[in-house]
């Protein structure tokens, strides 16, 4: 993973090694953060009892660090949203997210806390069909929208409530990313998108090739600087401009022994 940091006389950092740039298999990945909100309801509560979230892209994969807890859904209106967790996958197809629920969940109502029946296919998990194309170097924001006033029915006369999960999910995007390639190949480097006095670094791979990943949208500077040992002039290019959810290609940065146009 990259780091941010103050870009503060950056010509003189091109022979260091930074232990936070990208490595080539992180840099052909995206990132999806998962989080949890809700619609108003006319209950006092709504307790959640979530035990794992996971994702399919061909095959099933949990989150990382999921937030086993029980979340009340009716604190998470109104803008506010509860982090599930994140992983990052390969460029391609996301395809389902599965919401696995426990047994223990609740509804609040006229002072009691009431068990909410769960079905127990839920608690192998619930379905959620999103199939949204995801960009590697860019960061998505999967938004789980647990409807709480049409998860809730009421048991007939019995005074019990089943809880049958109304989940909407919606994918954004939430940063852009800026690729491009080397000349020559062989060329050791580190690359820089700059905007103001912040930067982002990341290497070129074996091929060439580099992306600097999970940038906000904005006009930046790209600046490539090879060690002091190759005898190479630093390239620069200006006004490249990254789009939310999409990669931005800066073509082709060409080392020369003597200053290279912009």
């Amino acid at each position: 993973m990259r780091k941010l940091f103050r870009m503060v006389g950056y010509c003189l950092m091109a022979g260091l090694i930074l232990s936070s740039c990208d490595n080539d298999d992180s840099s052909k990945m995206a990132k999806i953060k998962v989080s949890l909100v809700d619609a108003p309801a006319d209950y006092e509560s709504v307790l959640i009892d979530v035990l794992d979230v996971k994702v399919n892209t061909g095959e099933w994969q949990s989150l990382e660090n999921v937030e086993t807890k029980v979340y009340d859904l009716l604190k998470l209106t109104n803008g506010e949203e509860a982090l599930l967790g994140e992983i990052e996958l390969p460029e391609g197809q996301l395809q389902e997210v599965r919401l696995v629920l426990g047994a223990n969940n609740k509804l609040g109502l006229n002072g009691e806390e009431l068990d909410l029946d769960t079905p127990s296919s839920m608690q192998s998990g619930l379905k959620i069909k999103i199939h949204s194309q995801i960009e590697a170097g860019v960061t998505y924001k999967l938004v789980l929208d647990f409807d709480a006033a049409k998860s809730i029915v009421k048991a007939g006369n019995s005074g019990k409530y089943n809880l049958k999960p109304d989940i909407r999910a919606k994918m954004e995007a939430q940063t852009g990313a800026i690729k491009g390639v080397i000349e020559p190949l062989d060329t050791e480097c580190t690359v820089y998108a700059i905007v103001g006095t912040d930067s982002i670094s990341t290497y070129p791979n074996e091929a060439g090739e580099f992306l600097i990943r999970a940038l906000e949208a904005n006009t930046y500077k790209v600046v490539a600087i090879p060690t002091v040992e190759s005898g190479l002039v630093e390239v620069a290019k200006e006004n490249v401009e990254v789009v939310v959810g999409e990669v931005t290609d800066a073509g082709t940065f060409t080392f020369n022994s003597e200053t290279a146009p912009l």
